[in-house]
């Protein structure tokens, strides 16, 4: 077995000649106290790290294999260790002084259980799910590699891999990655670079589908025969007040003022308060569900206590409509669409989907509700009128259509 010290580079490492038929070269990098890398001669190089402990004999830690782990992570893993040593630490008879370094798994799950957004708020039990999601997917094959052994490459061939297929998958999971990484930095569990630093977004095409005019018919006796009610007006809700999905799957009665057709949601999406006028079909739905014994006005069976994800009942609905390609967040989008068809302004329907950039909040704290209002009224009518549902100014009454 030779043993040789040299200046560990990539240019180096790289043309190390292989040893003889079942023996095994060693070289020291003259850099590092204690690190070297072992070749086999079938070509398999091991960085590791070689040192006397204090009072005991010499212990060799093994470190990664080259060029999985990189020379300059040799170096800082080497670095860590031996300080271990300098204070007395065996780093092979105690594993779990050694282990100071978070995997990639055990920073998703740390992650998952104690990250908050930017409101403060512990993330939602949805946007776990479709983390786990695209965790599992993408990214748990690397669960147990830890942070240091991370190269800028890695993410960036990971990112051209998925983007082949699936240029939205393929930015959603650099996005979570990006965010696992800068996590750690806050916790200072990782102190280099983040390896997702830089990589370039795919374009993506912004979905601009909604309900159109001749749809809303089918859409409509569709809902009237859901046999369901509490998703049945989940659905209904969601149009009608153009909210967002989470919101309305979170409705309380406790935020909801029937008197002055008004629902005050404590916290959004962007951070602030919003506070959704109701048009006179919301209004009656609302009362006719009212249930003094249960603080949500969709109950649910899970833990959460409230309608989580009706993807079967959205299917039924869309199945006997005839309609494909909508989604419920679409909801969401038709009732924007048909404010500006009928007329509002891009600031009457910021206002009233709660939309937030910096250079129309000014604008649209300086808003009432009237001229909202007014807009919802208008785009409500409009669609109804479309589906067939009213004349003009009838209130319409949904449990009547069925």
């Amino acid at each position: 077995m030779s043993e040789n010290k040299i200046n560990f580079t990539k240019a180096i490492l790289d043309t190390l000649p292989l040893p003889r038929q079942g023996q095994r070269a060693v070289y020291h990098d003259k850099k590092t106290n204690g690190l070297q890398i072992r070749i086999t001669s079938a070509g398999v190089k091991t960085f590791c790290l070689y040192r006397r402990i204090k009072n005991g004999n010499p212990e060799r830690v093994t470190l990664g294999r080259y060029p999985d782990m990189s020379i300059e992570q040799a170096r800082n893993e080497s670095a860590r260790i031996n300080a271990l040593i300098a204070s007395g630490v065996n780093p092979n008879s105690d594993a779990r002084a050694l282990k100071t370094e978070i995997t990639l798994q055990e920073l998703f799950e740390d992650f998952l259980k104690h990250r908050r957004n930017r409101n403060g708020m512990y993330l939602s039990e949805k946007t776990k799910s479709t983390y786990r999601y695209d965790f599992n997917s993408h990214l748990a094959k690397w669960g147990k590699r830890q942070l240091s052994q991370f190269k800028d490459t890695d993410f960036a061939k990971l990112h051209k891999e998925i983007g082949m297929k699936y240029s939205t998958a393929a930015n959603r999971v650099m996005a979570i990655a990006s965010s696992l990484f800068g996590y750690a930095t806050e916790l200072r569990l990782f102190k280099g670079v983040n390896p997702v630093q830089g990589i370039k977004k795919f374009s993506e095409n912004k979905r601009d589908r909604f309900l159109q005019s001749d749809e809303l018919p089918a859409f409509f006796k569709s809902l009237a025969e859901e046999p369901n009610d509490t998703v049945r007006d989940y659905f209904l809700i969601s149009l009608l007040t153009g909210a967002r999905r989470s919101n309305v799957q979170e409705m309380q009665w406790s935020h909801i003022h029937l008197d002055r057709a008004e629902w005050r949601i404590p916290i959004t999406k962007n951070g602030d308060p919003q506070i959704i006028t109701l048009t006179s079909e919301v209004v009656e739905i609302l009362r006719s569900r009212f249930d003094a014994s249960s603080q949500w006005v969709f109950p649910g069976s899970g833990r959460t206590g409230h309608l989580v994800e009706p993807r079967k009942a959205w299917k039924r609905v869309l199945e006997r409509a005839g309609i494909t390609n909508l989604r419920i967040h679409d909801l969401r989008r038709t009732f924007g669409s048909w404010q500006a068809k009928t007329g509002a302004s891009l600031v009457i329907v910021g206002k009233s989907l709660n939309h937030k950039s910096p250079s129309t909040t000014a604008i649209y704290a300086r808003l009432d509700l009237d001229p909202v209002r007014e807009s919802v009224d208008r785009a409500t009518n409009a669609m109804l009128v479309a589906a067939g549902l009213k004349q003009s100014t009838d209130v319409v009454n949904f449990k009547r259509q069925r």
